[in-house]
């Protein structure tokens, strides 16, 4: 769909071809900077503005009223229906709920009930919060966890048990093949949770077609629903009626204001909802769904895999080590390279307006959020990059000094 530039006219060109170029418009961006930081968290839409204040305006005219006259009391499930088309999923399969790190716990501790051994497996790539999770799972339950070399997550379902990966790996942005993970699952009575945090909003996930049962991911990276933004549970109805949350809120109840004492759960995915929902931080998300809603899937794809294609071509004239597959099929929206002084060349780019950001120990990452990124704009940001690596910038003593955030 898109030949990789090989100078900047042809990258311009690019733009003014883009099938996504009117999402730009609704996004607000302080001119001169080049956000590559998309990955980790999204930039404001206008809408999501829009609405919040919206949801602040109900807050001070009608109170507690809000629950009713604006429909508040069902905006989870409203927005997580939304997501479902986001992800390939069936309506009603979709709640927002809680953030990444709960609800990996919730699907997993659940999901061992169904499954033909009581084990917990994880990868040693995985985003440090799911292993974290699985491991404090693994004692509370106080069940055996493996935790398996990359890539061999796949094998170790032969022995049953649940298995937590994600779609996209938050480090190198290798995708994995659902279809195959899911396949096995099956033959071995065994369980996926995946993680879609890095996946959704930058992929076309067919997560029923593939076969994907359980999933959770955040909000606020490709799906820019704010800083903090709650997460959301996806669980499929042919298992969602056989599972139980071990954290049983009442927003999780099928007649919370009638104030049992005894659980009763809800129907679907919904009885993994805990506490009372964010509501503006609900709003904000919807607003920011406007964006994406209608937006072809396959073309937010090709294009972020297209602008890394262009990372990619530069790091490799450059000599730079990559740690993302070259293969845009195989990758998902961002791409990391390897820079020994990666914290500092990150300060140093962000001082020229390129924001990116940097894992421990050597690696940069750019994420390419298709809705607002220009062709121009990540040609022009590896420009800078070459420019302070060749001239020796990044050494200044002011990038060197670290942030709690990097």
């Amino acid at each position: 769909m898109f030949q990789t530039p090989t100078h900047r006219d042809a990258a311009l060109a690019l733009d003014r071809s883009d099938p996504l170029a009117a999402a730009r418009g609704s996004f607000e961006i302080e001119e001169g900077t080049i956000y590559l930081v998309g990955h980790s968290l999204g930039p404001p839409p206008v809408q999501a503005r829009r609405k919040a204040e919206a949801a602040l305006d109900t807050w001070r005219s009608d109170l507690v009223r809000g629950w009713n006259s604006a429909g508040w009391i069902d905006l989870a499930e409203r927005t997580g229906d939304r997501l479902a088309r986001l992800i390939g999923a069936e309506q009603g399969s979709v709640v927002v709920t809680d953030n990444v790190s709960v609800n990996l716990f919730k699907l997993a501790a659940a999901a061992l009930g169904l499954c033909r051994r009581a084990i917990l497996v994880i990868e040693e790539d995985e985003f440090p919060t799911d292993q974290y999770i699985v491991a404090a799972l693994g004692n509370l339950q106080r069940i055996e966890v493996r935790r398996v070399p990359a890539g061999e997550g796949i094998a170790a379902l032969k022995e049953g048990g649940v298995l937590i990966k994600s779609a996209v790996n938050y480090r190198s942005a290798g995708i994995a093949d659902i279809t195959a993970h899911e396949a096995e699952a099956r033959r071995h009575g065994a369980l996926i949770v995946w993680d879609l945090s890095h996946a959704t909003g930058v992929l076309n996930l067919r997560l029923r077609a593939n076969g994907a049962l359980l999933a959770t991911g955040c909000t606020y990276k490709y799906l820019n629903g704010g800083p903090g933004a709650p997460a959301f549970v996806h669980a499929a109805s042919e298992i969602a009626g056989k599972l139980s949350s071990p954290l049983p809120g009442w927003m999780g109840h099928a007649a919370p204001f009638a104030f049992e004492a005894g659980y009763t759960p809800r129907g679907g995915a919904a009885r993994f909802a805990s506490g009372t929902p964010p509501i503006l931080s609900l709003a904000s998300l919807d607003g920011a769904l406007d964006v994406v809603t209608g937006q072809a899937l396959a073309d937010l794809q090709a294009k972020a895999q297209a602008l890394g294609a262009i990372t990619i071509a530069r790091a490799k004239a450059m000599g730079i080590a990559l740690l993302s597959p070259e293969d845009d099929a195989r990758r998902g929206g961002h791409v990391s390279i390897r820079i020994t002084q990666g914290y500092p060349v990150v300060q140093a780019l962000a001082a020229r307006g390129v924001l990116a950001d940097f894992r421990a120990p050597d690696t940069v990452r750019f994420g390419f959020s298709p809705l607002f990124l220009k062709f121009g704009q990540v040609w022009d940001a590896m420009e800078i990059l070459a420019d302070i690596l060749s001239t020796r910038s990044w050494d200044a003593p002011e990038f060197h000094i670290r942030a709690k955030v990097t």
